[in-house]
């Protein structure tokens, strides 16, 4: 892997924080990335904020075809010397928030039906959770992502009952997906350095659904909402939220075996969905 400094002082570029920009460097952990992603020459792959180029000759390596989705056009030069004489690679440079990510998929690589992808990259830490959600709302035929991100979030993602990284992430991540962490990556293997470490984790989304949930959109509506007050019971959310008297909305929770008094850090994802379920809506804004 070229020095990144030397290749951004070639192409006269700098990190952009407006973006996240921290460069891998370091070797052993691209290919260990590249590796967890189980490639076969027959798959179709998306890599996210290709950056200088660090995971994308391996990744096209290993692949069928490779859509790398870049939001700065000045990576366009570097990208281009990292993939000289690779010829199963297209680059996007727009903002993977604002794309039909499996129709640019079929479109750009000239498919005519996806069947399946996988998903690597280097995600930037300002909008790893946006991204994250977006994969697992958004994109039935992804079988596999390997994401490095912070590791803050990558303990999100597998928080437990009752702790304070315990979430809306944490629930998503459990009804869409299976999640493994596989290692920690110091700050120190990137540039500009950042000020936490980061994790390479993987998710493999669940055929079907963990839980059955009457509303997906009202569960999660109802969670968003649990998690913006945290602090406050059960009870109190959910008489709020459903525009209940508390009284009934007591008994009807200790109906469904959950304590009036719980907060939602101590739910988890099956007692969430039987509230909604149960409980009858008013109208819900």
């Amino acid at each position: 892997m070229p020095n990144v400094r030397q290749v951004l002082n070639l192409f006269k570029l700098a990190p952009h924080k407006q973006w996240g920009q921290n460069f891998l460097a370091d070797d052993n952990i691209a290919r260990k990335i590249v590796e967890k992603c189980n490639l076969s020459g027959e798959d179709y792959v998306l890599e996210i904020g290709p950056g200088l180029g660090a995971l994308t000759p391996l990744l096209a390596e290993k692949s069928r075809r490779l859509l790398a989705v870049e939001i700065d056009r000045g990576m366009e030069k570097p990208l281009g010397q990292a993939l000289h004489g690779i010829d199963n690679v297209e680059l996007l440079f727009a903002d993977i928030l604002s794309i039909d990510i499996e129709a640019e998929i079929k479109n750009r690589l000239k498919l005519e039906k996806l069947s399946s992808f996988k998903v690597c990259g280097n995600i930037p830490y300002n909008i790893t959770s946006p991204i994250i959600f977006k994969l697992l709302e958004s994109c039935p035929h992804l079988t596999l992502a390997v994401l490095m991100i912070q590791k803050e979030v990558a303990e999100r993602l597998q928080a437990q009952p009752g702790s304070k990284a315990y979430g809306l992430l944490t629930l998503a991540a459990r009804y869409h997906c299976d999640v493994e962490y596989i290692s920690t990556v110091s700050r120190h293997c990137f540039y500009p350095q950042p000020e936490v470490d980061s994790a390479v984790i993987a998710l493999k989304p669940i055929a079907g659904k963990r839980i059955k949930a009457g509303d997906e959109a009202r569960l999660f509506s109802f969670i968003k909402a649990c998690f913006q007050k945290r602090r406050k019971t059960i009870l109190n959310i959910s008489s709020d939220y459903f525009r209940l008297e508390k009284a009934k909305a007591q008994v009807m929770l200790e109906g469904l075996g959950i304590s009036p008094q719980a907060r939602p850090e101590n739910l988890v994802l099956e007692q969430f969905a039987r509230i909604v379920d149960s409980f009858t809506p008013q109208e819900v804004e």
